[in-house]
């Protein structure tokens, strides 16, 4: 073979592309050109110089190198260099000291470690059942959190287009499809079935003065809905007048999300006029399609300033159009309680179901009720 202090290292060079070539490395005339061009720059009397050009120019995928490595050393009796190796890394080592007063228990955690835990998770517990209204700050704060990370379920409803599916009625003209590639025979059936979609959702959520202690509860648990199924779900506050917060509770941020809505409802704390605000929502909203076929849910304490009948006979038309109306009432929670305010006798024979909201218990039930209506 060529040795590389040849007057004319050009033979020994192309040679060597052609080795590489026979090993199965993709050497094409562009690669050696390439080649022969970077070793014009180098010194051919040094293999170090002449690896890391044949190596940078003809090898083209990781899987080349070990076989370039081998024609290397075979053609040019040189062994490659060896590569340095970084250094490891090291692991810092983590210590943890411990009272010599305290004895750690079988499962590695300290008895004032799990008691710390026992009562943590005593207290958010009791704080689930706790009445909204009689929380301090700090709970307010923990139950913030909490709110934020409730998730839900959307309700879903059967689509009346049909989609190919696994089973269900046959689809004719897929099978006559399949038939005309087949010669004709009906190799392999094809069927089609009604797919699940979300069913619409809206929430009414009560903003005058009786329900200001529970306002801000329950629009951030609008707001955490509203982010678990965005496309599916609208928010209305009612009081004096009608105020869509759909967009504004769309953003990520609780705290953003809550500012924006303080900002577009006009008539927080005032008073309640739910039968000529309830018709308003279905004049505008409700009878366009907002509510057809979609699951309603009013959060009101269902003290009535205008004229209860007109709240009955709106709620009698709301339930015609939705698929199921609940009416969430935070006071329903207490004990000795009985719905004989004037909104919500007026209400009641139009309801599915009437239900508490006071606690985060409670409005965790809520959210299996609409996850099965």
């Amino acid at each position: 073979m060529p040795s590389t202090d040849s007057a004319d290292p050009l033979p020994g060079l192309v040679g060597f592309a052609s080795a590489l070539r026979e090993a199965g490395l993709a050497c094409d005339a562009h690669r050696v050109q390439a080649y022969l061009r970077a070793v014009d720059e180098l010194d051919p009397a040094r293999p170090n110089q002449l690896y890391w050009a044949g190596r940078l120019t003809l090898c083209s995928e990781p899987d080349d190198l070990p076989r370039y490595d081998d024609a290397f050393a075979a053609w040019f009796s040189a062994a490659p260099p060896t590569r340095r190796r970084p250094p490891a890394r090291t692991v810092p080592r983590r210590t943890s000291t411990a009272a010599l007063t305290e004895v750690p228990s079988a499962g590695g955690r300290t008895d004032r470690e799990t008691e710390e835990l026992r009562v943590a998770a005593a207290g958010e517990e009791v704080l689930r059942h706790r009445d909204i209204a009689a929380l301090t700050t700090a709970e307010r704060e923990h139950l913030r959190s909490l709110l934020a990370a409730l998730r839900l379920d959307p309700p879903l409803r059967v689509s009346m287009r049909l989609h190919p599916s696994r089973a269900g009625r046959l689809d004719p003209a897929r099978v006559l499809r399949g038939m005309r590639a087949t010669g004709g025979e009906p190799v392999r059936l094809a069927y089609r079935d009604r797919s699940r979609r979300p069913r619409r959702l809206v929430l009414l959520v009560d903003v005058s003065g009786s329900m200001s202690p529970y306002a801000d509860a329950l629009l951030r648990f609008a707001h955490a809905v509203t982010r678990a199924a965005p496309a599916s779900t609208e928010v209305f506050t009612v009081g004096t007048r009608l105020t869509r917060l759909t967009r504004q509770l769309r953003a990520r941020d609780p705290e953003e999300a809550l500012r924006a809505a303080a900002r577009a409802v006009p008539d927080f704390a005032g008073g309640t006029r739910l039968g000529e605000v309830l018709r308003v929502f279905l004049d505008r909203w409700g009878q366009r399609g907002l509510a057809r076929r979609a699951v309603v849910v009013l959060f009101s304490d269902g003290w009535e300033r205008g004229d209860a009948s007109l709240l009955g006979s709106e709620l009698a038309r709301l339930r015609r159009l939705a698929h199921a109306v609940l009416w969430v009432n935070p006071h329903a929670g207490r004990d000795g309680y009985a719905p004989v305010q004037a909104g919500i006798a007026a209400a009641l024979p139009h309801l599915d179901r009437l239900l508490a909201g006071h606690s985060l218990a409670t409005l965790r039930e809520l959210l299996t009720e609409v996850r099965r209506a």
